[in-house]
């Protein structure tokens, strides 16, 4: 079949195409009216990246006929057909739309009143004799929506753009709050920009000080309403809750099969040759994953997807993802245990990616530049070089009994650890504490270590950096501050005199490197199953040591285990892999299959952003669409940044007043439980970071576009102020 002519540049360089459907054809929107949609009518949004990968959205208005529905589907289905079926295709409605699709649209989009039935066309032309205004609603998804040019649609709690063309006012209500204020300015100044083509002058007013323009167009200002909250509280059971089914026309129709009615799900569940549909329809989404299927099967995707919310009685704004299997959504793999990508291996890898929508090249570790590249600092977890100083106590009886610092680096699986890190950065000194919780200490020592660490950090005014670090997921960093001892971790017992238990008569350590260069050396199950092909492994039995050395094992690993080696007693029998003798397999209890593959690449998943916010008297937690900078850090919010291997939560605090900084340390509790428990893939276990404004390490900093200025925050303090500096 012939494709569409509009085809023939889709997809040929990364960036964003945009067509609108007219007369049932497709017609290009120009690049700078991106992100304006009229309400009555449906467009196809295709965004290619250099990888390259593809993203196919079809938008529908909430005024759009129902041929014009259809017609995007038809387009969006052809167009995925065009690109090999490649792409993974969403549905959007207005006002619900995907935070993949926000993303697309940093400043906010814009909702038209109108269409093409209506005789409106997106075309940029130099006329400036404008009048309208624009109702701007949302904290991170910003929308605007053209409303009557009447006081009457103006309200206390929300910002307005009165755009008179030559002049583009913008209008904060008094009950508005600083972020939304921040966030409609950079609306204001890509109307400006994009749609003027760098034409009209911006202004900034407030309610009751509106200039003689406005009073002019829109007459006497009269007393005006309260708005209405933006967000709507999380419900996270909805948002966790998900089915599996299997669906397939075998019968000549199209049947649904239960798989599995409980997340997180395996991955093992799905079948290359066969689709699935995962029912998240509780949090208004259903996930089509269509594995290799033929062009056949691939076209039939999105109408299974369209049954099955009929058949369901789900809402028509239900949002639809088709994907083929290797171009998995983070949305989609949250659900599932462990996911791997294509050569991916289980456990710590050596190697990694990064791409916030595609991958990229990984940034090799270099510490002598940590402070000059962030975002490498990001990508390894590594704060600095480890070359600051180290303290560590360890919880005894409620309190911190210092740890004598020749065993600095080791840890009892019986034990629970404050380790202080203390580094210079920009000219002051800062601090971070890693409470390392071991999986046998008692409970009481669990509760104590969490708050001697409050106690440690409020003896240092509160401005520590707390991670919280469960045995067996220590963060590079952590690993690093040993200098060129290994961090090893027992499985169990403890390092205080009055109680050290026996250990086990057979004993592994498994011995790997960091892509930072640090190692660590962690007691692992005594049995044959545990090893791995890439790494080193120190086994203790009653009558012999002996040190196994796989076919990937780096020189430092060997060292490493030549020290562990040592605490163990002894000097170590060094075994290849492949020529160990009988007495090593009879020390672990025979020979059974272990690890043989190589490591190959550990995806580092793109991070995500929320924010979280009780105001309305229930939790709201909402996600920063797009590639996120320090401007998303919105003040009275608990910010979660999610890198899937850490959780780092970040306590904005612009004025230190006492009844603030406890509203939000509740808040932050309440918030840390929410995304914790609410987690579909099962996460259980991985660091939890704490991090407060103006103290935030370079792991931090990294995942944020330019960073993160101590000028800003300060501007911050003065919403008007930074909002005038950036109408510049």
């Amino acid at each position: 079949m012939a494709s569409h002519k509009e085809f023939a540049t889709a997809g040929k360089k990364p960036g964003l195409q945009v067509w609108r459907i007219e007369k049932m054809d497709l017609a290009p929107v120009p690049t700078e009216l991106h992100g304006d949609f009229f309400t009555g009518d449906s467009y196809i949004v295709l965004h290619t990246t250099s990888a390259p990968s593809y993203n196919i959205h079809s938008w529908i208005g909430e005024k759009a006929s129902q041929d014009e529905k259809g017609a995007a589907a038809i387009f969006m289905m052809q167009l995925d057909d065009f690109l090999h079926g490649a792409p993974r295709q969403f549905t959007e409605f207005q006002n619900q739309e995907s935070v993949t699709f926000m993303g697309y649209f940093k400043s906010g989009i814009k909702y038209k009143e109108g269409g093409v039935a209506s005789g409106f066309a997106h075309v940029v032309t130099n006329e400036v004799d404008v009048k309208r205004l624009l109702h701007v609603k949302g904290r991170r998804t910003i929308r605007a929506s053209e409303v009557p040019f009447s006081w009457s649609s103006f309200n206390k709690g929300d910002c307005f753009i009165i755009d008179l063309g030559k002049a583009i006012f913008h209008w904060s209500g008094s009950e508005s709050n600083s972020f939304e204020r921040i966030k409609t300015t950079d609306l204001a100044k890509d109307i400006r920009d994009n749609e003027r083509r760098g034409r009209g002058d911006l202004h900034m007013i407030e309610e009751g000080s509106e200039p003689e323009a406005v009073i002019e167009v829109l007459g006497p200002k009269p007393n005006l309403p309260s708005g209405s909250p933006d967000d709507v509280p999380t419900d996270t059971k909805k948002n966790n809750v998900a089915s599996l089914y299997l669906i397939s026309d075998a019968t000549g129709s199209m049947t649904t099969t239960l798989v599995a009615d409980k997340n997180p799900f395996k991955q093992n569940m799905l079948s290359q040759s066969d689709c699935y549909i995962l029912d998240n329809g509780g949090n208004n989404k259903i996930f089509v994953w269509k594995g290799n299927a033929n062009a056949d099967e691939r076209k039939a995707a999105m109408t299974s997807a369209n049954k099955f919310i009929k058949d369901k009685n789900y809402p028509q704004n239900t949002q639809v993802q088709v994907m083929p299997a290797g171009s998995e959504t983070t949305l989609f793999k949250q659900f599932f245990f462990n996911w791997l990508d294509k050569d991916e291996t289980t456990g710590p890898s050596k190697a990694y990616t990064i791409g916030h929508i595609a991958k990229v090249v990984q940034i090799p570790f270099d510490s002598s530049k940590l402070h000059d590249n962030i975002s490498m600092a990001a990508q390894h977890g590594m704060v600095d070089d480890g070359s600051g100083k180290v303290q560590i106590w360890r919880v005894e009886g409620g309190a911190k009994v210092p740890v004598d610092p020749s065993t600095y680096g080791q840890f009892f699986g019986g034990d629970c650890y404050l380790v202080l890190y203390s580094y210079k950065a920009g000219g002051r000194e800062k601090h971070i504490i890693y409470t390392w919780q071991g999986r046998k200490c008692a409970k009481d020592e669990l509760g104590a270590s969490a708050f001697l660490t409050v106690d440690l950090d409020n003896s240092m005014d509160g401005a520590a950096t707390q991670v919280r670090v469960t045995q067996g997921q220590e963060p590079p960093h952590l690993v690093s501050l040993f200098k060129a001892k290994p961090l090893v971790v027992h499985l169990g017992g403890t390092s205080r005199k009055s109680g050290e238990s026996k250990p086990g008569s057979t004993r592994l350590f498994h011995i790997r490197q960091s892509s930072t260069k640090a190692t660590r050396a962690v007691e692992v199950e005594p049995t044959a199953s545990s090893l791995n092909t890439n790494d080193v492994f120190v086994l203790k039995s009653p009558n012999s040591l002996f040190l196994w050395k796989g076919k990937g094992a780096t020189p430092e690993e060997v060292a490493a285990a030549k020290y562990v080696a040592g605490l163990l007693g002894g000097t170590a029998t060094e075994v290849e892999e492949t020529k160990e003798p009988t007495g090593f397999w009879a020390a672990l209890g025979g020979k059974k299959d272990y690890q043989t593959s190589i490591t190959l690449q550990k995806t580092i998943r793109p991070p995500r952003l929320f924010g979280c916010s009780n105001k309305t008297g229930r939790l709201i937690a909402e996600e920063v669409p797009g590639e996120f900078t320090q401007l998303d850090l919105a003040p009275d919010d608990v910010m979660i940044l999610d890198t899937w291997d850490q959780v780092l939560f970040v306590l904005i605090i612009l004025k230190l007043d006492h009844s603030r900084l406890v509203r939000q340390t509740e808040l932050l509790k309440i918030s840390r439980n929410y995304y914790l428990n609410s987690d579909p893939s099962g996460r259980r276990g991985i660091p939890i970071s704490t991090i407060k404004q103006g103290d935030e390490p370079l792991s931090f900093t990294g995942w944020f576009h330019l960073g993160i200025s101590v000028w800003v925050w300060k501007q911050l303090g003065d919403a008007l102020n930074i909002s005038h500096a950036f109408l510049q």
